[in-house]
Protein backbone atom coordinates (compact mmCIF):
# COMPACT_ATOMS: atom_id res chain seq x y z
CA UNK A 1 0.00 0.00 0.00
CA UNK A 2 3.47 2.47 0.26
CA UNK A 3 4.74 4.06 3.14
CA UNK A 4 4.28 7.41 4.76
CA UNK A 5 7.08 10.26 3.78
CA UNK A 6 6.46 12.46 5.66
CA UNK A 7 5.48 13.06 9.60
CA UNK A 8 1.34 14.49 10.03
CA UNK A 9 0.59 17.84 9.64
CA UNK A 10 1.90 19.32 12.96
CA UNK A 11 0.05 22.87 12.60
CA UNK A 12 -3.66 21.11 11.54
CA UNK A 13 -3.52 19.03 14.78
CA UNK A 14 -2.73 22.21 16.91
CA UNK A 15 -5.45 23.77 15.55
CA UNK A 16 -7.44 20.83 16.41
CA UNK A 17 -6.32 20.66 19.68
CA UNK A 18 -6.90 24.17 20.76
CA UNK A 19 -10.45 24.11 19.46
CA UNK A 20 -11.09 21.21 21.85
CA UNK A 21 -10.13 22.82 24.39
CA UNK A 22 -11.40 25.88 24.17
CA UNK A 23 -14.60 24.16 22.96
CA UNK A 24 -14.44 22.32 26.89
CA UNK A 25 -14.34 25.33 28.56
CA UNK A 26 -16.92 27.03 27.14
CA UNK A 27 -18.90 24.01 27.12
CA UNK A 28 -18.14 23.72 31.35
CA UNK A 29 -18.99 27.77 31.22
CA UNK A 30 -22.34 26.81 29.27
CA UNK A 31 -23.48 23.72 31.50
CA UNK A 32 -23.67 26.34 34.62
CA UNK A 33 -26.94 27.98 32.85
CA UNK A 34 -28.51 24.46 32.04
CA UNK A 35 -27.60 22.96 35.23
CA UNK A 36 -28.92 26.21 36.93
CA UNK A 37 -32.21 25.51 35.55
CA UNK A 38 -32.43 21.78 35.88
CA UNK A 39 -30.44 20.79 38.90
CA UNK A 40 -28.63 18.47 37.34
CA UNK A 41 -24.94 17.31 38.05
CA UNK A 42 -21.93 18.29 35.95
CA UNK A 43 -21.15 14.65 35.45
CA UNK A 44 -24.70 13.71 34.25
CA UNK A 45 -24.13 16.03 31.36
CA UNK A 46 -20.10 16.11 30.88
CA UNK A 47 -20.09 11.76 30.67
CA UNK A 48 -20.53 11.91 27.00
CA UNK A 49 -18.67 14.64 26.19
CA UNK A 50 -15.59 13.68 27.63
CA UNK A 51 -15.26 10.14 27.56
CA UNK A 52 -16.94 9.35 24.17
CA UNK A 53 -15.94 12.70 22.45
CA UNK A 54 -12.60 13.88 24.17
CA UNK A 55 -11.04 10.97 25.49
CA UNK A 56 -12.92 8.46 23.17
CA UNK A 57 -12.27 10.85 19.71
CA UNK A 58 -8.90 11.74 20.80
CA UNK A 59 -7.87 7.96 20.66
CA UNK A 60 -9.79 7.26 17.88
CA UNK A 61 -8.12 10.40 16.11
CA UNK A 62 -4.83 8.54 17.08
CA UNK A 63 -5.54 5.43 15.56
CA UNK A 64 -6.82 6.79 12.50
CA UNK A 65 -3.42 8.83 12.00
CA UNK A 66 -1.86 4.85 11.69
CA UNK A 67 -4.79 4.00 9.51
CA UNK A 68 -3.50 3.85 5.69
CA UNK A 69 -6.09 6.06 4.05
CA UNK A 70 -6.65 3.62 1.30
CA UNK A 71 -8.09 1.49 3.13
CA UNK A 72 -11.32 3.63 3.68
CA UNK A 73 -11.70 2.99 -0.04
CA UNK A 74 -11.37 -0.89 -0.40
CA UNK A 75 -14.53 -0.60 2.41
CA UNK A 76 -16.13 2.33 1.26
CA UNK A 77 -19.91 0.90 0.04
CA UNK A 78 -19.98 -1.76 2.91
CA UNK A 79 -19.23 1.57 5.75
CA UNK A 80 -21.58 3.69 3.35
CA UNK A 81 -24.90 0.52 4.18
CA UNK A 82 -24.00 -0.18 7.64
CA UNK A 83 -24.02 3.91 8.75
CA UNK A 84 -27.65 3.55 6.66
CA UNK A 85 -28.82 0.86 8.60
CA UNK A 86 -27.49 2.13 11.71
CA UNK A 87 -29.33 5.18 10.97
CA UNK A 88 -32.66 3.70 10.40
CA UNK A 89 -31.94 1.88 14.07
CA UNK A 90 -33.87 5.24 15.85
CA UNK A 91 -36.78 4.41 14.92
CA UNK A 92 -36.75 1.25 16.46
CA UNK A 93 -38.88 1.96 19.40
CA UNK A 94 -36.67 -0.23 22.11
CA UNK A 95 -33.71 2.02 20.55
CA UNK A 96 -34.68 5.17 19.35
CA UNK A 97 -34.77 8.11 21.79
CA UNK A 98 -36.80 11.50 20.82
CA UNK A 99 -36.31 14.83 22.06
CA UNK A 100 -37.11 18.56 20.85
CA UNK A 101 -39.84 16.64 18.15
CA UNK A 102 -36.85 14.86 16.43
CA UNK A 103 -35.87 11.22 16.60
CA UNK A 104 -32.19 10.98 16.23
CA UNK A 105 -30.80 8.97 18.68
CA UNK A 106 -30.08 5.59 19.73
CA UNK A 107 -30.06 4.86 23.60
CA UNK A 108 -27.54 3.42 24.96
CA UNK A 109 -28.45 3.74 28.24
CA UNK A 110 -25.35 5.55 29.79
CA UNK A 111 -25.82 7.75 27.13
CA UNK A 112 -27.03 8.29 23.95
CA UNK A 113 -25.35 7.89 20.00
CA UNK A 114 -26.41 9.84 16.83
CA UNK A 115 -25.65 7.57 13.72
CA UNK A 116 -26.38 10.75 11.65
CA UNK A 117 -22.24 11.31 12.37
CA UNK A 118 -21.32 7.83 11.04
CA UNK A 119 -23.71 8.58 8.31
CA UNK A 120 -21.88 11.67 7.04
CA UNK A 121 -18.87 10.45 7.63
CA UNK A 122 -19.44 6.88 5.74
CA UNK A 123 -21.29 9.31 2.51
CA UNK A 124 -17.94 11.44 1.87
CA UNK A 125 -15.33 8.16 1.88
CA UNK A 126 -18.30 6.67 -0.42
CA UNK A 127 -18.31 9.55 -2.79
CA UNK A 128 -14.95 10.37 -2.45
CA UNK A 129 -14.56 6.45 -3.96
CA UNK A 130 -17.45 7.14 -6.71
CA UNK A 131 -15.50 10.53 -8.08
CA UNK A 132 -11.85 8.86 -8.43
CA UNK A 133 -13.24 5.60 -9.80
CA UNK A 134 -15.44 7.44 -12.28
CA UNK A 135 -13.36 10.71 -12.80
CA UNK A 136 -12.33 9.93 -16.77
CA UNK A 137 -15.87 9.87 -17.13
CA UNK A 138 -17.19 12.25 -14.80
CA UNK A 139 -18.63 14.14 -17.45
CA UNK A 140 -20.84 11.54 -18.66
CA UNK A 141 -24.48 12.24 -16.22
CA UNK A 142 -24.90 7.73 -15.33
CA UNK A 143 -21.18 8.29 -14.15
CA UNK A 144 -21.06 11.77 -12.72
CA UNK A 145 -24.59 13.48 -11.32
CA UNK A 146 -26.31 10.22 -11.42
CA UNK A 147 -24.32 8.79 -8.07
CA UNK A 148 -24.12 11.96 -6.48
CA UNK A 149 -28.43 12.42 -6.74
CA UNK A 150 -28.70 8.81 -5.89
CA UNK A 151 -26.43 8.90 -2.66
CA UNK A 152 -28.17 11.91 -1.29
CA UNK A 153 -31.75 11.27 -2.35
CA UNK A 154 -30.77 7.59 0.05
CA UNK A 155 -29.40 9.90 2.81
CA UNK A 156 -32.31 12.85 2.63
CA UNK A 157 -34.80 9.79 2.50
CA UNK A 158 -33.36 8.64 5.90
CA UNK A 159 -32.73 12.40 7.76
CA UNK A 160 -35.59 14.06 6.67
CA UNK A 161 -37.91 10.93 8.64
CA UNK A 162 -36.12 11.74 11.94
CA UNK A 163 -36.19 15.70 10.30
CA UNK A 164 -32.62 16.32 10.74
CA UNK A 165 -32.89 19.06 7.79
CA UNK A 166 -29.50 21.12 9.01
CA UNK A 167 -27.55 17.57 8.43
CA UNK A 168 -28.82 16.87 5.22
CA UNK A 169 -28.05 20.21 4.14
CA UNK A 170 -24.26 19.74 5.60
CA UNK A 171 -24.25 16.83 3.37
CA UNK A 172 -25.68 18.60 0.20
CA UNK A 173 -23.23 21.28 0.69
CA UNK A 174 -19.96 18.72 1.03
CA UNK A 175 -21.36 16.39 -1.81
CA UNK A 176 -21.34 19.27 -3.85
CA UNK A 177 -17.94 20.70 -3.30
CA UNK A 178 -16.94 17.68 -3.84
CA UNK A 179 -18.10 17.15 -7.14
CA UNK A 180 -16.67 20.60 -8.07
CA UNK A 181 -13.15 19.32 -6.12
CA UNK A 182 -13.33 16.36 -8.38
CA UNK A 183 -13.46 18.28 -12.35
CA UNK A 184 -17.49 18.88 -13.13
CA UNK A 185 -18.91 20.81 -15.39
CA UNK A 186 -20.29 24.06 -14.34
CA UNK A 187 -23.52 22.90 -16.26
CA UNK A 188 -23.67 19.82 -14.67
CA UNK A 189 -22.89 21.59 -11.18
CA UNK A 190 -26.17 24.66 -12.39
CA UNK A 191 -28.01 21.80 -12.92
CA UNK A 192 -27.43 20.27 -9.43
CA UNK A 193 -27.82 23.54 -7.71
CA UNK A 194 -31.47 23.67 -9.57
CA UNK A 195 -32.10 20.07 -8.37
CA UNK A 196 -31.45 21.26 -4.83
CA UNK A 197 -33.27 24.43 -5.23
CA UNK A 198 -36.24 22.56 -6.14
CA UNK A 199 -36.00 19.96 -4.05
CA UNK A 200 -35.97 22.20 -0.87
CA UNK A 201 -38.63 24.38 -2.49
CA UNK A 202 -40.82 21.49 -1.85
CA UNK A 203 -39.36 20.73 1.00
CA UNK A 204 -40.59 23.79 2.64
CA UNK A 205 -44.34 23.45 1.54
CA UNK A 206 -44.29 19.89 3.29
CA UNK A 207 -42.69 21.02 6.42
CA UNK A 208 -44.26 23.87 7.77
CA UNK A 209 -41.55 24.56 10.84
CA UNK A 210 -39.02 24.84 7.29
CA UNK A 211 -41.39 28.09 6.39
CA UNK A 212 -41.41 29.10 9.70
CA UNK A 213 -37.73 29.11 10.46
CA UNK A 214 -36.83 31.10 7.20
CA UNK A 215 -39.97 33.57 7.81
CA UNK A 216 -37.75 34.20 10.89
CA UNK A 217 -34.83 34.81 9.48
CA UNK A 218 -36.16 37.45 7.42
CA UNK A 219 -37.54 39.10 9.80
CA UNK A 220 -36.53 37.83 13.52
CA UNK A 221 -37.91 40.61 15.39
CA UNK A 222 -41.72 39.61 13.72
CA UNK A 223 -42.12 37.33 16.82
CA UNK A 224 -39.59 37.86 19.65
CA UNK A 225 -41.15 35.65 22.43
CA UNK A 226 -42.11 32.69 19.80
CA UNK A 227 -40.03 31.83 16.58
CA UNK A 228 -37.61 34.87 17.03
CA UNK A 229 -36.77 33.90 20.68
CA UNK A 230 -33.40 32.05 20.20
CA UNK A 231 -32.13 34.42 17.69
CA UNK A 232 -33.34 37.66 19.51
CA UNK A 233 -31.26 36.53 22.95
CA UNK A 234 -28.62 35.49 20.78
CA UNK A 235 -28.07 38.19 19.46
CA UNK A 236 -28.12 40.16 22.47
CA UNK A 237 -25.91 38.19 24.40
CA UNK A 238 -22.95 38.46 21.41
CA UNK A 239 -24.10 42.08 21.68
CA UNK A 240 -22.92 42.08 25.41
CA UNK A 241 -19.71 40.52 25.27
CA UNK A 242 -18.90 43.77 23.20
CA UNK A 243 -14.68 43.86 22.03
CA UNK A 244 -13.54 42.18 25.83
CA UNK A 245 -16.44 40.29 26.87
CA UNK A 246 -17.66 40.02 30.86
CA UNK A 247 -15.21 37.06 31.58
CA UNK A 248 -14.95 33.71 31.52
CA UNK A 249 -17.79 32.51 33.34
CA UNK A 250 -19.47 35.46 33.52
CA UNK A 251 -22.50 35.00 30.96
CA UNK A 252 -25.69 36.01 31.90
CA UNK A 253 -27.85 35.10 28.70
CA UNK A 254 -26.79 31.33 29.49
CA UNK A 255 -28.61 30.99 32.92
CA UNK A 256 -32.41 31.95 31.97
CA UNK A 257 -32.82 33.37 28.15
CA UNK A 258 -30.92 31.91 25.77
CA UNK A 259 -32.34 27.97 24.52
CA UNK A 260 -30.00 25.24 24.59
CA UNK A 261 -26.27 26.99 25.85
CA UNK A 262 -24.62 23.68 25.57
CA UNK A 263 -25.74 22.87 22.28
CA UNK A 264 -26.38 25.44 19.14
CA UNK A 265 -26.79 28.82 21.02
CA UNK A 266 -22.36 28.11 22.80
CA UNK A 267 -21.29 30.39 20.17
CA UNK A 268 -23.31 33.08 21.36
CA UNK A 269 -21.99 32.21 25.28
CA UNK A 270 -18.74 32.35 23.60
CA UNK A 271 -19.23 35.77 22.12
CA UNK A 272 -20.88 37.50 25.51
CA UNK A 273 -17.50 35.72 27.28
CA UNK A 274 -14.98 36.75 25.70
CA UNK A 275 -16.25 39.27 23.59
CA UNK A 276 -15.72 40.30 19.89
CA UNK A 277 -11.88 39.41 19.76
CA UNK A 278 -12.40 36.28 21.01
CA UNK A 279 -15.21 35.50 18.25
CA UNK A 280 -12.73 36.58 16.07
CA UNK A 281 -9.74 33.98 17.08
CA UNK A 282 -12.26 31.28 17.13
CA UNK A 283 -12.89 32.11 13.90
CA UNK A 284 -9.32 32.64 12.83
CA UNK A 285 -8.90 28.41 14.29
CA UNK A 286 -11.18 27.68 12.18
CA UNK A 287 -10.44 29.25 9.15
CA UNK A 288 -6.40 28.14 9.91
CA UNK A 289 -8.11 24.79 10.13
CA UNK A 290 -9.52 24.68 6.42
CA UNK A 291 -6.31 26.49 5.15
CA UNK A 292 -4.03 23.34 6.35
CA UNK A 293 -6.91 21.10 5.40
CA UNK A 294 -7.05 22.00 1.99
CA UNK A 295 -3.14 22.58 1.58
CA UNK A 296 -3.12 18.88 2.62
CA UNK A 297 -5.66 18.34 -0.15
CA UNK A 298 -3.93 19.76 -2.66
CA UNK A 299 -0.80 18.44 -2.25
CA UNK A 300 -2.72 14.48 -1.68
CA UNK A 301 -0.72 11.77 -3.32
CA UNK A 302 -3.94 10.81 -5.28
CA UNK A 303 -7.54 11.56 -6.63
CA UNK A 304 -8.82 9.83 -3.52
CA UNK A 305 -7.27 10.80 -0.90
CA UNK A 306 -7.55 14.67 -1.70
CA UNK A 307 -11.60 14.61 -2.47
CA UNK A 308 -11.48 12.54 0.82
CA UNK A 309 -9.61 15.83 2.87
CA UNK A 310 -11.64 18.20 0.63
CA UNK A 311 -15.19 16.07 1.86
CA UNK A 312 -13.76 15.55 5.04
CA UNK A 313 -12.65 19.38 5.61
CA UNK A 314 -15.71 21.28 3.97
CA UNK A 315 -18.26 19.01 6.22
CA UNK A 316 -16.59 19.93 9.47
CA UNK A 317 -16.17 23.51 7.93
CA UNK A 318 -19.76 24.48 6.83
CA UNK A 319 -21.32 22.66 9.79
CA UNK A 320 -19.65 24.83 12.02
CA UNK A 321 -20.23 27.99 9.98
CA UNK A 322 -24.09 27.50 9.83
CA UNK A 323 -23.97 27.03 13.14
CA UNK A 324 -21.88 30.40 13.95
CA UNK A 325 -23.87 32.19 10.96
CA UNK A 326 -27.50 30.94 12.47
CA UNK A 327 -26.72 32.86 15.72
CA UNK A 328 -25.42 35.75 14.05
CA UNK A 329 -28.69 35.83 11.81
CA UNK A 330 -27.03 35.39 8.16
CA UNK A 331 -28.45 32.42 7.93
CA UNK A 332 -31.91 30.19 9.51
CA UNK A 333 -31.53 28.44 12.68
CA UNK A 334 -30.85 25.00 12.01
CA UNK A 335 -30.07 23.50 15.33
CA UNK A 336 -26.74 21.86 14.17
CA UNK A 337 -24.23 22.06 17.35
CA UNK A 338 -20.68 24.31 16.58
CA UNK A 339 -18.16 21.50 16.43
CA UNK A 340 -15.04 20.85 18.76
CA UNK A 341 -17.19 23.62 21.05
CA UNK A 342 -21.14 22.42 21.44
CA UNK A 343 -22.40 19.67 23.94
CA UNK A 344 -22.52 16.08 21.57
CA UNK A 345 -20.21 13.59 22.52
CA UNK A 346 -20.99 11.49 19.32
CA UNK A 347 -20.13 15.03 17.08
CA UNK A 348 -17.09 15.36 18.56
CA UNK A 349 -16.13 11.63 18.47
CA UNK A 350 -16.65 11.73 14.31
CA UNK A 351 -15.20 14.70 13.93
CA UNK A 352 -12.06 13.87 15.79
CA UNK A 353 -11.86 10.30 13.40
CA UNK A 354 -12.35 12.79 10.41
CA UNK A 355 -9.46 14.46 11.97
CA UNK A 356 -7.07 11.32 12.01
CA UNK A 357 -8.02 10.34 8.46
CA UNK A 358 -6.61 13.94 7.40
CA UNK A 359 -3.59 13.58 9.07
CA UNK A 360 -2.80 9.93 7.67
CA UNK A 361 -3.15 11.25 4.40
CA UNK A 362 -0.96 14.38 5.22
CA UNK A 363 1.72 11.52 5.82
CA UNK A 364 1.40 10.74 2.11
CA UNK A 365 1.39 14.27 0.62
CA UNK A 366 3.79 15.59 -2.07
CA UNK A 367 6.35 18.10 -0.64
CA UNK A 368 6.15 21.76 -2.12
Amino acid sequence: MGKPRNAIDKPLLFSVMTLVFVGFLIFSSASLGLLAREGASFTSVAVGQILIGIFGGGLALLIATRINYRVYKKYALPLFIFSVCTTLLVFVPSLGFSAGGATRWIDLGFTTFQPAELLKLAFVIYLATLLSSNSANLHSFRTGVLPLVVLSVIVGIVLLLQPDTGTFLVILATGISMFIAAGARWRDIAGLVGIVIAGLSVLVLVRPYVMDRILTFLNPSSDPLGSGYQIQQSLIAIGSGHIFGRGFGQSVQKFDYLPEPMGDSIFAVFAEEFGFLGAFLLLSLFLFFVFRGLKIASNAPDQFSGLLTVGIVILIISQSFINIGSLIGIFPLTGLPLLFVSHGGTALFFALVGVGIVLNISRFRKLT
